[in-house]
């Protein structure tokens, strides 16, 4: 979800009014997937390096997590959401992260959509926290295949990623999901996250209709 805070800049504001701004957004698009027919939405909030951010601005984007669960929450329990996150509660404070779990406790059983925010993720650290936890249970070597290996993934029950939507400009993948974008189809598009709408989803949904997805296969002439 990239352009907020120079979203906001573009117009005299604070980079806080732009992730605020990327905060209200999220639910027309959740809207607009969920009337697309799209099973989850992964959105990518917070990396392991947003750290790195001025520490007041990383103050600002984990209260802002906080108030939004406690806004959003039933709300999104009664349309039938179901929340996931992806990444490691370490360095969340104990109150955040009891909110983290509130929400993905209480939505449980949902069925409409799966919401799965990345907060405080990253794509190496998913992988080497994989890696990890097979080396605990003293995996033979000759055990790991790919089947296995997504066992020890945050959320091994969830399909590869089919599109990755990156808004801002940019047009690299910032360590997101490295394992399940394999075959993902990617779609860059300058338009700001904030003015990203449900006219903007549908292009984008439009344009990945529209490739011939071979997943490394020659199709027989």
């Amino acid at each position: 979800m990239d352009g907020n805070g120079r979203w906001a800049l573009q117009r005299g504001w604070p980079r806080a009014a732009g992730h605020q701004a990327g905060v209200d957004n999220i639910r027309p698009i959740l809207e607009c997937c969920v009337e697309a027919g799209i099973g989850c939405l992964t959105l990518y909030a917070f990396s392991t390096e947003n750290w790195d951010r001025p520490d007041k601005e990383v103050s600002g984007l984990l209260t802002l997590l906080g108030s939004t669960i406690q806004r959003q929450l039933r709300d999104l329990d009664r349309n039938g959401v179901q929340i996931r996150h992806s990444g490691s509660l370490e360095r969340i404070h104990p109150r955040l992260q009891a909110e983290v779990h509130r929400a993905i406790e209480v939505t449980r059983a949902n069925d409409r959509i799966i919401l799965n925010v990345a907060f405080n993720y990253g794509g190496r650290d998913e992988i080497i926290h994989a890696v990890r936890q097979m080396v605990a249970a003293d995996l033979p070597a000759a055990q790991i295949s790919e089947t296995t290996f997504r066992q020890y993934l945050h959320h091994p029950d969830l399909p590869d990623l089919d599109l990755v939507i990156r808004t801002g400009g940019e047009f690299r993948l910032s360590n997101f999901m490295l394992w399940q974008t394999a075959y993902a189809e990617y779609y860059a598009t300058e338009t700001y996250w904030p003015a990203f709408g449900p006219a903007q989803l549908h292009e984008a949904l439009a344009e990945f209709s529209r490739r011939e997805r071979r997943f490394g296969r020659i199709e027989d002439s």
